[in-house]
């Protein structure tokens, strides 16, 4: 009989961590930095944006495409999001998991995440030409950190920092706007899209390989947009990354 050592295998994961951090600092890196970063901002960034490439196995990405597949095919694709910062998707909240797929949110939140995860899991389908506008999860529905395992696909996500002047969030849920109605109209949504420019900015094309956990916290998560590149933009460091459909398996903690 073979017995699971929790312990050990999330030693693994972070020595696989750290590999992919010394990797990166020789060069062969998953994160490309655009434009004149300052370097404090820089530094920031790198500790609280992580991807741990092959952070599941080809195993138990199966096992966890195979639980969510039968619901998630009863579901048409959207391509009018209320919010309007993702087209082509559907999605899901998932509480209850097999066994040995709860054994991978249980790693997930050991190394993603200082305490207990939301008890109900993101499950985001996008389609091959589907695509994830630029936006800032609110502080009113998830805390500092959100982390998502990457299934089927590899694909593009870029940061783009957001205008501190106009746009700030805090881990309180507050937010500083121009206006004060627009402020509370934008806390109320579940995704803000402030305004990030790509001229003039600093911005992070982060490839996220198929079954890699990407961890993004604090200045990572609070003061840049994220995005899904779709597939005529999609490209790292000057090489065309296809996207096809892409599941994301997201985890957060409480606000």
């Amino acid at each position: 009989m073979v017995i699971f050592n929790r312990s050990a295998a999330i030693g693994k994961i972070l020595r696989r961590c750290h590999r992919a951090v010394a990797a990166k600092n020789s060069g062969n890196h998953l994160t490309c930095f655009h434009g004149l970063w300052p370097v404090s901002e820089q530094n920031d960034f790198e500790q609280h944006m992580r991807i741990i490439p092959d952070f599941i196995s080809e195993t138990e990405e199966k096992q966890l495409h195979e639980e969510i597949e039968p619901y998630m095919s009863r579901l048409r694709y959207e391509f009018d999001h209320w919010d309007d910062a993702i087209h082509g998707f559907r999605e899901t909240e998932r509480k209850k998991w097999y066994p040995t797929n709860r054994d991978v949110l249980e790693r997930v939140r050991q190394v993603a995440f200082e305490g207990a995860i939301m008890p109900y899991v993101h499950v985001l389908d996008l389609a091959a030409d589907g695509v994830i506008k630029p936006h800032v999860d609110s502080t009113r529905y998830c805390g500092n950190t959100i982390s998502g395992i990457s299934l089927l696909s590899d694909s593009v996500m870029r940061l783009v920092r957001a205008d501190a002047e106009k746009y700030q969030q805090s881990s309180t849920g507050t937010t500083s706007k121009e206006n004060d109605v627009d402020a509370d109209a934008n806390d109320a949504a579940y995704r803000h899209q402030p305004e990030a420019k790509l001229e003039n900015n600093f911005y992070a094309d982060l490839l996220l390989p198929r079954r890699s956990l990407y961890i993004m916290s604090h200045t990572a998560r609070y003061n840049f947009t994220h995005e899904i590149l779709a597939n005529e933009r999609s490209l790292f460091l000057g090489k065309p990354i296809k996207k096809t459909r892409r599941i994301s398996i997201i985890c957060r903690n409480d606000p």
